[in-house]
């Protein structure tokens, strides 16, 4: 059975080298060209392709907006951003928009090739030159939901660095511009939101899920 893929890109001549790209495998059907939204979302009620390969930057919605519709309607075809655009928020909006792929232009075929099987089989894939960029947006969403769990608020994650640091009151008071007595009230909230009775404990606790 042949893998059912629709282009969307604004660019003719992108398009015409996807298509003449793709029609050299026998495993995969061109249903169908976009150049921006509107038509974009038709073909994909109409001809219910497997996979879209689409560009961030579209005449009407993104490619990003137009990848949420796909993924609240019916269809159930994998999206695949193939894009210029490196930039670290569209890589995290791509992912929060269900995107089974996200692709440099610059990606050689047969990663793009490998990237559309994939999507198929339900797999998702990453341009190599962005995975340190999706690692380092991980990382930083983890210690976010850590911080969530933890019910620490900024200003105590400030000030439990300090204590890590080994800062004084006195420096954490002038930092945060606050009174030395409302620091050591902020330290007590802290020790009873970690479970801690010292700030020593505390800071291992810190170290021990991941907040520090």
């Amino acid at each position: 059975m042949s893998i059912r893929v629709l282009i969307v890109d604004d660019h003719p001549i992108v398009r015409r080298g996807l298509r003449s790209l793709l029609d050299q495998y026998p495993d995969i059907e061109l249903v169908g060209e976009a150049a921006g939204g509107p038509t974009a979302l038709e073909l994909v009620e109409r001809y219910q392709p497997d996979v879209v390969l689409m560009d961030v930057r579209l005449v009407g919605p993104n490619g990003l907006a137009l990848a949420q519709r796909i993924r609240r309607s019916p269809s159930k075809a994998r999206v695949i951003i193939l894009t210029s655009y490196d930039d670290q928020s569209y890589l995290l909006r791509a992912a929060q928009a269900g995107v089974h792929g996200y692709l440099l232009k610059s990606a050689s075929d047969d990663v793009l090739i490998d990237t559309i099987q994939a999507a198929y089989k339900g797999e998702r894939r990453i341009s190599p030159e962005l995975i340190g960029e999706a690692l380092e947006q991980l990382e930083m969403l983890s210690r976010v939901q850590l911080q969530v769990e933890s019910g620490l608020s900024e200003q105590e994650l400030f000030i439990l660095k300090s204590i890590a640091q080994g800062d004084s009151i006195d420096d954490m008071a002038r930092a945060l511009y606050l009174s030395e007595r409302t620091i050591k009230r902020k330290i007590q909230d802290i020790l009873s939101k970690l479970g801690a009775t010292s700030r020593t404990q505390a800071v291992a606790e810190a170290y021990e899920r991941g907040l520090l």
